[in-house]
């Protein structure tokens, strides 16, 4: 049965789970027939595609949400991967503006040599529209502690699947949701533990409540969220919003097709 699958390297997110990795923090692989990006490819985001069978050198696409080194660590070396070694000029670099030219607050993250290897350079600002393999990518707004933050929307021959990115709730962040049949939301704390620039469990609920999508997943978890255990969040917005709702752990596998079905993988739960 065609299917995309949705690879869950890492499911951590902040600066305390990235030092200790108590998840991993390697993004989102995501593989299909026609379509093999990596999606914010932070710490980790080599050594566990590798690990887990996903060839590298078999990318056509990187995606970066923004500047913070939980997101873009391991784009260069994706980039000569996809590239082969930079021998060929080959593939999709879609990335927010922080990390192509840097903004006020921090410089470029990828180096103007990796990005001219590439054969398509995106600058991602909310609506811009481009197009890997079968998939209609579309750049979504978020609120985020770098102004240049964005999330992505993917329209497949399987309907679509959206993620976040790190945002806090901000009014008419739904509408970019609207529709989907996936929504993969980061969420670094736990219900009552608001903390600017990024979603809590509560945020999620009132995403979830007006984007109403099939299926919701938490990723990109802080250690508030782990200490306090990602799967009893994930509960409580399921029973909050009746959206089924899991909570992501490392090396889960998503097939997106014409159903929605989980393996979980060989990660912590907690």
């Amino acid at each position: 049965m065609a299917k995309l699958d949705l690879v869950f390297l890492g499911t951590g997110g902040g600066r305390f789970v990235t030092m200790t990795q108590r998840r991993r923090t390697a993004g989102i692989r995501i593989v299909g027939e026609d379509l093999n990006l990596h999606l914010d490819p932070g710490p980790g985001a080599l050594v566990h595609s590798i690990n887990e069978g996903l060839d590298p050198q078999r990318l056509n696409a990187v995606l970066v949400s923004h500047s913070h080194p939980d997101h873009y660590t391991d784009a260069e070396v994706m980039i000569e991967a996809m590239t082969h070694g930079m021998t060929k000029k080959y593939g999709v670099l879609a990335a927010a503006t922080s990390v192509l030219v840097g903004n006020d607050l921090v410089e470029a993250s990828i180096s103007k040599y990796h990005q001219q290897m590439v054969e398509q350079r995106i600058e991602a600002t909310p609506d811009v529209r481009f197009k890997v393999g079968n998939a209609e990518i579309s750049v979504t707004k978020a609120g985020h502690t770098d102004p240049d933050a964005v999330g992505f929307r993917f329209e497949t021959e399987f309907g679509a699947f959206a993620y976040t990115s790190d945002s806090e709730y901000f009014e008419d962040i739904a509408k970019y949701y609207q529709h989907v049949r996936l929504l993969i939301l980061c969420v670094m704390r736990p219900s009552g533990k608001p903390w600017k620039g990024h979603m809590t469990t509560d945020d999620a609920i009132r995403v979830i409540e007006e984007a109403r999508p099939e299926w919701a997943i938490l990723t990109h978890l802080g250690m508030n969220m782990i200490f306090q255990g990602p799967a009893k969040e994930a509960e409580l917005v399921e029973e909050r919003t009746g959206v089924p709702t899991v909570a992501a752990v490392d090396g889960m596998v998503v097939s997106f097709g014409e159903t929605v079905d989980f393996k979980m993988g060989k990660g912590k739960a907690q």
